[in-house]
């Protein structure tokens, strides 16, 4: 792997750039920088009738940051219609080490003890930049987005950065910015002072704040 430490990766996402590898053996990152940048604004997460209907009946939990060493390896994993991935195993022992050090953080989605669902992303100030998520329930990922979001709302966060918008993160209320305004409110967000939520929640118990 190219020479690139946990400090340097910090750097890249205060200056609004995000890293990548073009598969789980490369051993280059390659640095990041779109004109358009996909973000979810807080107060614009939208939440289907029938995903709705679906948290209302569910008996699954949303914990936080239990078990970040397993969801990374997870979204690292090859799933049907992403047989390739950017989290490069060098990226994937950087993360595990900002996770170590309070950088990186976790929303996991339990049936009973089984994780079903989840994603991982990096925290800085009032900024989160959602990095990978993975599913093995219908609907796990996008509920694990729902607990992101309220914890995001309740903990004083004001940007969630998806880096691109895909369709799939356009249903949920995702839109592409220019790069200037990116920037602009990330420099806002970094000067905030947030904490990652904590804890476990009712799937139906996130319906009461988003």
């Amino acid at each position: 792997m190219n020479s690139f430490g946990p400090n340097a990766l910090l750097d890249c996402y205060r200056q609004g750039i995000f890293p990548m590898s073009d598969s789980r053996d490369d051993t280059q990152v390659f640095l990041m920088n779109p004109e358009d940048r996909g973000i979810i604004p807080l107060d614009g997460l939208h939440i289907s009738k029938s995903l709705r209907k679906f948290m209302r009946r569910s008996n699954w939990t949303v914990q936080y940051n239990r078990n970040f060493p397993k969801v990374i390896q997870l979204c690292a994993e090859s799933q049907k219609g992403r047989e390739s991935t950017w989290i490069s195993e060098g990226l994937e022992s950087l993360y595990v080490e900002l996770h170590k050090h309070g950088h990186v953080f976790s929303v996991e989605i339990y049936d009973d003890d089984e994780l079903v669902g989840g994603l991982y992303g990096v925290s800085l100030g009032g900024a989160f930049f959602g990095e990978s998520m993975f599913s093995r329930a219908t609907n796990a990922s996008k509920i694990a987005l729902v607990g992101l979001v309220r914890g995001l709302i309740d903990n004083g966060y004001s940007l969630l950065d998806t880096q691109f918008l895909t369709p799939h993160l356009a249903t949920l209320g995702g839109v592409e910015i220019p790069r200037e305004e990116y920037r602009a409110r990330l420099k806002s967000a970094l000067a905030l002072k947030a904490e990652f939520p904590k804890g476990l929640l009712p799937v139906s118990a996130l319906l009461q704040q988003v």
